[in-house]
């Protein structure tokens, strides 16, 4: 693993699925994983899969005598395909070759997938593929593979396949296999001119087009005579086979490059006829690279980060920024699309959008800011379904769903599959309404980061007033306690969805619900003092706040209640966790490791995970995680509870001993809330949600879709975590300290407009105020405040 590389030199057909997931090229428009051009799906080992940014449709499935309705991220037409084979014979293929050697290399910093074979096939003919391929970030409609061919002991005919495969199904993640998957109608096919085959398809409900064209041209020297080709159609595929004359020692070079528009682009008259158009303006594969290389470069300007540590720590950050980059990018702005968990890398968790931007905007508020503001568009604009959840359910305000898809209906699964045990079972995860404070949350860091009053005045605002009247009216008063409760809710946690034997599903008070939900009624009262009063006024008739319900919010940020464990200082994950069984730990992690879906082992042999007192993640801990300890403990001080900085060490010790990790951003936050008091564990913790996707340490999870929080996550970690940064009261605050691995970390943010690069040693921290739209910026050292003049550079010892 070099700095800039991933590389595997040996084939290894088990761990394809791995890493074609992680060889996945994308532009924040569209992705394909990184399967072999001459490879088709199966079931074991390959599955090249394209996916378009916001491109859902939806399926009725018939399960257990009920009707299912599933909204899928769509596996799109296959542009890959490229092929060869001796006249009479098989295609190419892997499986039926000798492989003499093998290199995958994955080029993040030119963002260009490699491979280089040397084979020998069952006559004892040599010969050696050196492919390049790459999906372009300076222009998001193309994608290029380069194909070189060297016979080594031979020469004669062989007949190259080039095509586009639109007969194409979701079949990606097992467990959904007993689902629908036929998302795709042909509309149409054939030959635009001798070098180029197009293929046009639309989903069958929600009638989104995509139209391909596909140029392949064959090099094979000035002598050349003219190539032969045939076309092939078939109802959603169409291919074209050309043959060639090969000598040997003579390469033979490939080139296709492909043109994608869909039907959701801007600027276009209709999406066949732009493909068609625009595949005839595309230079060579070497000309496509050098625009490409351009456009990474400047993104790897703004978002790259250096540490001393070792190799592989460095490389696999930049393996999760290269993800998170290819799944959102400049090419996403105008597109109306959300962040899924899974990025564009497969198809788990159906493509849906959840709460992972938590995760993952706190790097793009300080690197992209202007990307995180569109991602939060797409909330902005599913407002109206939030609303209408909101009062079908009851409750006035915006509430959110748990799954998110085209529409911003709730599409979390009604049933779900069981792996373990083969049996369907309800899903009640759709009561997390934490989503909603985590929406709240992300607009407010957002702001903090950027001092974008535009935003906030025009949409951020809005957001954080109907969300803060949601949790005032999901909230009732409890006249025995004198505080307000939240019911019927499931924590982060997820194993969690009722009590044992209730028969109900959801919870009462989960602690961290409760604390978020006073956290966006207390940061909407303070927002109405940062607004202009006619903006106030205006955003108050349109939603239909009162002072009654001013009232109300004032009261629940000063008396929700929030559970504790007995007389201690434990924050209780939920009321009633007390309750709950200890769980045998020790017996489970010697039988299926630390990182387990307990959920799915205990259903399956006839036990319930909600009668314990383990959590499939950080539930209680996220507060840690979200707020800085003078923010928390402010909180509750509002609150009239007497929680003390003290007592944090303690709430995690208690938690990090009942947590199974059976989700990958669960070592983050373990990670995150450990860095101040005990580095060692903050860094084992670190360690294993660094490798998590790169290991696939959940055991076959990976391959159906990296996992774009945890990613992300990781990189803030560093970012953030690592050097105690934060926002507060207009101040940019750092108090670095470093993992005892990490000897030196080097990055630059962007500060409400203004550059700032950072140098950090175990001893010393550099900080230097490049340039920005002010003079003048506020940066707080170890609880003292700075004013740095632009250009200005200082030094400030580290004392441990």
């Amino acid at each position: 693993m070099p700095d800039w590389r991933i590389v595997y030199e040996e084939w290894t057909p088990e761990l394809q699925p791995l890493r074609e997931a992680l060889c996945t090229l994308g532009n924040g428009y569209f992705a394909t994983r990184g399967a072999f051009e001459e490879a088709s799906a199966d079931e074991s080992i390959h599955y090249p899969g394209t996916y378009l940014a916001g491109g859902y449709n939806r399926l009725i499935t018939e399960i257990a005598g009920k009707l299912i309705e599933n909204e899928d991220l769509v596996n799109w037409p296959n542009w890959l395909p490229l092929s060869f084979r001796h006249p009479g014979e098989e295609w190419f293929d892997l499986k039926r070759v000798e492989v003499i050697s093998f290199r995958l290399e994955l080029d993040m910093q030119q963002g260009l997938l490699i491979r280089q074979l040397q084979f020998r096939d069952g006559k004892e003919r040599e010969s050696t593929l050196h492919s390049r391929r790459l999906v372009s970030m300076a222009n998001k409609h193309v994608a290029a593979i380069e194909w070189e061919l060297t016979p080594l002991n031979w020469s004669g005919e062989v007949e190259i396949s080039t095509a586009l495969d639109g007969q194409v199904v979701n079949s990606g993640v097992g467990r959904y296999r007993a689902l629908n998957g036929k998302h795709l109608q042909a509309l149409a096919q054939g030959q635009h001119n001798n070098e180029t085959i197009y293929l046009e398809v639309a989903t069958v409900q929600s009638r989104l087009l995509m139209a391909q064209a596909a140029r392949t041209r064959v090099f094979m020297g000035p002598a050349a005579p003219p190539l032969e080709r045939q076309l092939l159609e078939e109802a959603g595929y169409v291919e074209q086979r050309i043959k060639v004359n090969c000598l040997e020692g003579q390469t033979v070079h490939v080139e296709k490059v492909v043109q994608l528009h869909t039907s959701r682009d801007q600027a276009i008259t209709e999406p066949l006829q732009e493909a068609r158009k625009n595949i005839d303006r595309q230079g060579s594969f070497v000309h496509l690279l050098e625009r490409h290389n351009g456009a990474w470069q400047r993104l790897w300007n703004r978002c790259d980060l250096t540490l001393d540590c070792n190799v592989k720590a460095q490389s696999v950050l930049r393996l999760h920024i290269f993800h998170l980059l290819q799944t959102v990018s400049a090419n996403t702005v105008g597109m109306d699309v959300g962040v899924p968990a899974r990025g564009l890398h497969g198809e788990a968790y159906r493509g849906h959008i959840f709460w992972d931007e938590l995760f993952i905007f706190p790097f793009l508020n300080l690197r992209l800011p202007e990307l995180t503001r569109e991602l939060l568009f797409y909330r902005y604009r599913r407002l109206p379904e939030a609303r209408y959840a909101a009062t079908q359910a009851g409750y006035r305000g915006a509430m959110f769903p748990w799954q998110s898809g085209s529409n911003g209906r709730e599409e979390s699964q009604v049933i779900h599959l069981n792996p373990e045990s083969g049996r369907w079972l309800p899903d009640n995860t759709y009561l997390q309404r934490h989503i909603s404070a985590a929406i709240a949350y992300n607009v407010w860091q957002y702001f903090q980061a950027n001092e974008d009053m535009a935003f906030m005045t025009f949409m951020g605002g809005e957001l954080i007033f109907d969300i803060a009247l949601f949790w005032s009216t999901i909230a009732v008063f409890n006249p025995e306690r004198g505080r307000f409760e939240i019911h019927n809710v499931v924590g982060p946690d997820e194993y969690h969805t009722d009590y044992p034997d209730s028969g109900q599903p959801g919870l009462n008070n989960n602690a961290y619900t409760n604390i978020m939900a006073v956290w966006v009624i207390q940061t909407a009262l303070k927002l109405i003092d940062i607004l202009d009063d006619s903006r106030v006024e205006e955003l108050h008739l349109k939603l239909g706040i009162t002072e009654q319900d001013l009232k109300r919010w004032r009261d629940i940020s000063e008396a929700m209640y929030v559970p504790f464990i007995g007389d201690s200082k434990i924050i209780s994950q939920f009321e009633g966790y007390e309750q709950l069984q200890e769980f045998p730990w020790e017996v489970y992690k010697a039988k299926h490791g630390e990182s387990m879906r307990l959920d799915r082992i205990l259903e399956s042999e006839g036990d319930n995970v909600n009668k314990y007192k383990a959590s499939k993640q950080a539930d209680v801990l996220m507060l840690f995680y979200l707020f800085s300890s003078e923010e928390l403990i402010q909180i509750f001080k509002m609150l009239n509870y007497d929680f003390k900085p003290e007592s944090i060490p303690e709430n995690i010790e208690y938690y990090e001993n009942r947590t199974s990790h059976g989700s990958t951003l669960s070592k983050i936050v373990h990670s995150w809330v450990l860095a101040r008091s005990d580095r060692k564990r903050a860094w084992n913790n670190f360690k294993v949600a660094l490798m998590s996707d790169v290991e696939d340490v959940q055991g076959g999870t990976t391959p159906e879709g990296i996992h774009l929080g945890a990613m992300a996550g990781t990189v803030d970690l560093v970012q953030r975590g690592f050097t105690g940064l934060e926002i507060r009261d207009n101040v940019l605050w750092l108090n670095p300290v470093l993992p005892e691995e990490i000897c030196f970390l080097n990055f630059k943010i962007r500060y409400r407009s203004h550059w700032v690069s950072l140098e950090v040693t175990q001893e010393k921290m550099k900080i230097t105020f490049d340039r920005g739209w002010s003079n003048e910026v506020l940066i707080g050292v170890r609880g003292e405040v700075y004013t740095f003049q632009r250009g200005e550079q200082r030094e400030f010892n580290i004392i441990r």
